[in-house]
């Protein structure tokens, strides 16, 4: 295409933490440009927010209702292309199904809807219409990310055996959400996060990011959550056995009231030859251990000669060269860039490409959403292994 794509954002006004991550990595590549949004249910902080990020007032909407039907109605060569979806779970859904119905692709905040049965209904839009959902599961942008999963692809590792994931972050570990701190206030009251606190808002990333690299699903879990800070009303730690397919089995855990912990993410893989090992304190490194060999380290951004040579999919979301840390921002633009090619190549009747089309997707969503119902129903059952099914 000869121009940016032009890009709504509902939610994500000032003072908004992942509104401004968006921008950011909407931006970085230079192919969008932002040109209306409802940034808040509070008009006047939606308005200012608007003028502070230079969108002309009379596309500063009031409402994601007021904004889809105002901006559908615009000459194509001037109506938005797609809309970012950055507020809390409960009002994921309705702009989402809004903006599909109306012909606008869509980025959302996972955990995609706030029921599995509201996930399932955006999947038959999807089907119907064929407009492209990017689900922002960050960490599956990381070029070392991608370089396990094709190396898992590969058979590098032969039949994958053991699954370790683990995400402990400490901010809830005192009833913060009692304490002015709206993240953690609407992310503790299950009217609008959901049935599930830590499992829906961390531990879908880890569940996600174990079914990514190792291209199995999970087909059974046995889940304990529990609610550790005495009035919060939503579970704030969990621990998961995991039934894959192909026989592997795998352990999960999720916590935010590890004391002292920010966001330390960790992934390890075990195969019948080797296994790897991804921290995402540390991203650019790949740490690879094999039978009867060295440990190894593979590191972002590296020309390794075969049979070391980094895959298309690593390479292809790599901005800098080796050295220089990438990080949140860049894995997020990666995940931005890859739906802004898909919908670019959709828009000229072109097949997008195998990398382009590298990102999670609404099925993605729908494997979220039954995640966090599976989880909270075996934490509720007396057996032991409840099925995993969509």
């Amino acid at each position: 295409m000869n121009r940016k794509l032009r890009m709504g954002m509902v939610g994500g006004g000032k003072d908004a933490f992942i509104g401004a991550v968006h921008r950011i990595a909407a931006f970085m590549d230079g192919k969008v440009e932002l040109v209306c949004g409802a940034f808040s249910i509070d008009s006047k902080i939606s308005k200012e927010s608007g003028k502070e990020l230079f969108v002309a007032e009379d596309r500063i909407y009031e409402s994601y209702q007021e904004m889809i039907e105002a901006e559908s109605k615009l000459p194509e060569g001037e109506r938005m292309d797609f809309l970012t979806i950055v507020t809390p779970n409960f009002v994921h859904f309705d702009p989402a199904k809004q903006a599909l119905e109306n012909g606008f692709d869509v980025v959302i905040e996972k955990p995609m809807t706030f029921t599995l049965e509201e996930a399932k209904e955006l999947q038959k839009i999807i089907d119907k219409t064929g407009k492209t959902l990017c689900l922002t599961h960050t960490y599956s942008g990381y070029p070392m990310v991608k370089q396990a999963k094709a190396m898992v692809a590969d058979g590098h590792f032969g039949k994958i055996r053991k699954v370790l994931v683990e995400y402990p972050q400490g901010w809830l570990s005192r009833l913060t959400e009692r304490e002015g701190n709206a993240g953690a206030a609407w992310r503790t009251d299950p009217k609008r996060s959901g049935k599930s606190g830590c499992m829906g808002d961390i531990g879908t990333h880890a569940a996600h990011l174990a079914e990514y690299v190792t291209g199995l699903e999970i087909k059974q879990l046995c889940a304990d959550l529990t609610t550790f800070v005495e009035g919060r009303r939503l579970d704030d730690d969990g621990s998961v056995l995991l039934r894959f397919e192909e026989g592997a089995k795998g352990v999960l855990t999720a916590s935010q009231i590890a004391a002292g912990e920010e966001n330390a993410l960790r992934i390890r893989v075990y195969g019948e030859e080797g296994g790897f090992e991804w921290a995402n304190q540390e991203p650019n490194n790949l740490i690879v251990r094999m039978l009867d060999q060295p440990m190894q380290i593979y590191r972002t951004g590296n020309n390794y000669a075969e049979p070391y040579s980094l895959s298309s999919f690593a390479t292809a979301n790599t901005r800098i060269p080796a050295g220089h840390p990438e990080g949140l921002l860049e894995a997020f633009a990666n995940i931005y860039r890859n739906f802004i090619l898909t919908v670019s190549a959709k828009k000229e009747g072109r097949t997008p490409s195998p990398e382009m089309l590298d990102f999670p997707q609404v099925e993605d969503g729908v494997r979220g959403m039954a995640f966090i119902d599976k989880v909270v129903e075996s934490n509720e059952s007396n057996e032991k292994w409840t099925e995993f099914t969509v």
